[in-house]
């Protein structure tokens, strides 16, 4: 056991205390008074993070809740993201400082300053106006990986324009109905992207989504694989080619904003009915962001950030594009696939590139974990110093690999819960917070949540129930894009007052909370409800199980019985002996209820493009019932 391990009593997990190194340069070094201030005095905590940052003109009102749930924070306040992001820096030192290094699948690299990432976004921007965008229209972004999709969405926050993207694997329907939504007249695409080799044909798919949706007037193309595409005259341009012109001028004024007014729509799908116009502002999101990874991730000078996620999620949009950006931190961005050509290409990556915090999804770490230690040991990780995790709940036994084949022990793991709605992180550890594998620790600052049951009543410790956020934050969404109504059924309707996540959870006696995920994603068997999590945990708690995905199917007499789906680890097959090893591991590790009735060996399994597994996906295929909206799944 590493001399900062040591047992709790708590839920019977290991604490992991963070290197004393870690702890001394942290940026905040006591959590509990600070917390405790940013409840007691919420206007006086977020306006302090504001006032580090610069203002056309200050906010009369922090946060104005007259019209709940509709909140609003820096009413009145003028500013723009972008000027914080790039203008405010080239007046400083961090002018010539590296923003953005960025390497593609084939291997092709660019490095951007934030004066020469400035000028080719003034440069976008004044193409943009030359094409009638303007104040308040809605960009559609449909790109792969490249810093153009960086570049793009900036140009439109400099202009007062809002960008809606779309994730460049997306499907025709998709993107297509995000554009209907949306009611976009711009649309900016590539003619491909590079994912393992082959070319994703981008165009093709913009063609055929635009041919349904005839409010897009311009299509703008960025060249980037080179194969021979449709351009369809009066309607497509080249990026490059527009870029060449004089109206591409270098230097473009940045677009005066309220703290209100709309930064972005990213959509994001439901079980069922339309996907979700999530709409987020300049003046809170640009707050709350900066505050997350400064505080959260450490962000100092001679840092190289890598958030391994697409700009395409909002994972991408507030830790990829904004908060680097808004903090003068340097960032690294890749095109590819985590294990194309072979599964050493993130750690040769670190290596090269010297990065010093990865940030990325538990379905990467097991898919990395799956290919063995000897991969990553080839290299020299030393430069890493912190460790992150997004998007869903971690296994213990993926974050222990993590913290100790990556991070060699001497790495702390952001493990951090947050979603598309909140804008940034909520339930986080700090560097110099504890670690339980598999928890997200506490609540960030001015984040109150409870875990409560059915009537909206505070559970005891240790009891699974509802997760509820108990008051607003800078970063939350502000509504639902031309829904409000939804909105405030689907967010605020089921608990009075309180932020309904769709998330169940539970609280230890030590405070730290424990997603367990999707209230859909628990399964009740003979009365006793059991989280997907836990049971996809205990299976991947076996050596020999790489990632295993549990659903619910009725059953005559249990109600329902679990059923799981079980990646082995490369070289491994399958067999009824290995069936009820594993069912008896399940059973050792969470109790005989727990035992799934059924273990089937797959070679992958349904996920979004974000990592997620889909389980509805699994579980409606496996009663024959309809699929529902399946525009994130990956494959």
């Amino acid at each position: 056991m590493p001399s900062n391990q040591k047992k709790t009593n708590n839920a019977n997990a290991e604490l992991y205390n963070p290197p004393s190194q870690v702890v001394s340069q942290a940026n905040v070094k006591e959590y509990e008074k600070l917390y405790q201030l940013s409840l007691d005095d919420p206007s006086g905590f977020w306006g302090e993070r504001a006032e580090e940052l610069e203002w056309f003109a200050p906010w009369n009102k922090v946060i104005d809740d007259s019209r709940k749930p509709f909140y609003q924070w820096f009413v009145g306040g003028k500013t723009n993201i972008v000027h914080n992001a790039l203008d405010r820096h080239l007046k400083t030192a961090r002018k010539n400082k590296v923003a953005l290094i960025w390497e593609g699948e084939p291997g092709d690299t660019r490095m951007y300053s934030y004066f020469s990432l400035n000028r080719e976004v003034c440069k976008f921007a004044n193409v943009l106006k030359s094409l009638g965008v303007k104040k308040g229209d809605i960009v559609t972004i449909y790109l792969p990986r490249i810093p153009e999709q960086v570049i793009t969405m900036l140009a439109c926050a400099k202009i007062g324009a809002a960008h809606s993207v779309v994730y460049g694997g997306f499907s025709v329907e998709a993107l297509a109905e995000r554009i209907e939504d949306a009611q976009s007249r711009v649309l900016i695409t590539a003619d491909g992207g590079w994912i393992r080799g082959n070319i994703v044909k981008l165009k093709d798919i913009t063609d055929e989504a635009v041919a349904r949706q005839p409010t897009i007037e311009t299509c703008i193309v960025i060249r980037r694989t080179g194969q021979e595409i449709n351009m369809e005259s009066g309607r497509d341009y080249w990026y490059h080619d527009l870029m060449g012109l004089p109206i591409a001028a270098p230097n473009c004024p940045t677009e005066p904003m309220d703290a209100e007014d709309l930064l972005f729509i990213l959509y994001t799908s439901g079980t069922t009915g339309r996907p979700k116009g999530i709409v987020h502002t300049h003046g809170g999101y640009m707050v709350y962001t900066y505050t997350t990874l400064k505080y959260v991730f450490d962000i100092k000078d001679e840092d190289r950030w890598w958030c391994a996620a697409d700009p395409g999620w909002i994972t991408g949009h507030s830790y990829i594009v904004y908060s680097p950006l808004l903090n003068g931190a340097t960032s690294f961005m890749y095109e590819g696939a985590l294990n194309y050509p072979y599964p050493n290409r993130w750690w040769q990556l670190v290596e090269k590139y010297g990065i010093t915090i990865l940030y990325t999804a538990p379905t990467a770490i097991r898919g990395l974990m799956r290919f063995g230690d000897a991969w990553p040991n080839r290299h020299d990780l030393t430069s890493l110093r912190l460790l992150g995790s997004v998007g869903e709940p971690i296994n213990p036994e993926a974050w222990r690999w993590y913290h100790t084949v990556i991070g060699k022990g001497n790495c702390p793991i952001m493990d951090t819960w947050w979603q598309t709605e909140t804008g940034g992180f909520m339930i986080t550890p700090l560097p110099i917070t504890p670690l339980k594998p598999g928890s997200a620790t506490k609540p960030f600052f001015g984040i109150e949540v409870d875990v409560v049951d059915e009537d909206g009543k505070t559970v005891t410790d240790g009891d699974e129930g509802f997760l509820v956020v108990k008051r607003p934050w800078p970063g939350m969404l502000r509504t639902l894009y031309k829904d409000p109504d939804r909105y405030k059924e689907q967010y605020w309707g089921k608990f009075k007052g309180m932020y309904q996540t769709g998330d169940s959870a539970r609280r230890d006696a030590d405070g730290y909370v424990w997603v367990i995920g999707r209230i859909d994603d628990v399964i009740k068997v003979s009365g006793y409800r059991l989280g997907t999590a836990e049971v996809e945990s205990a299976l991947v708690s076996h050596p020999d199980v790489t990632e295993a995905a549990a659903i619910g199917l009725p059953h005559e007499l249990k109600g329902n019985a679990i059923h799981t789906y079980v990646i082995l680890r490369a070289g491994l097959e399958g067999n009824d002996k290995l069936v009820e090893i594993l069912k008896e591991h399940v059973g050792h590790e969470l109790g005989p209820i727990a035992k799934p009735e059924s273990i089937t060996f797959v070679s992958s399994l349904p996920k979004t493009r974000s990592g997620k597994i889909m389980r509805r996906l699994l579980r409606a295929r496996a009663l024959g019932q309809p699929e529902g909206d399946i525009s994130t799944l990956e494959d």
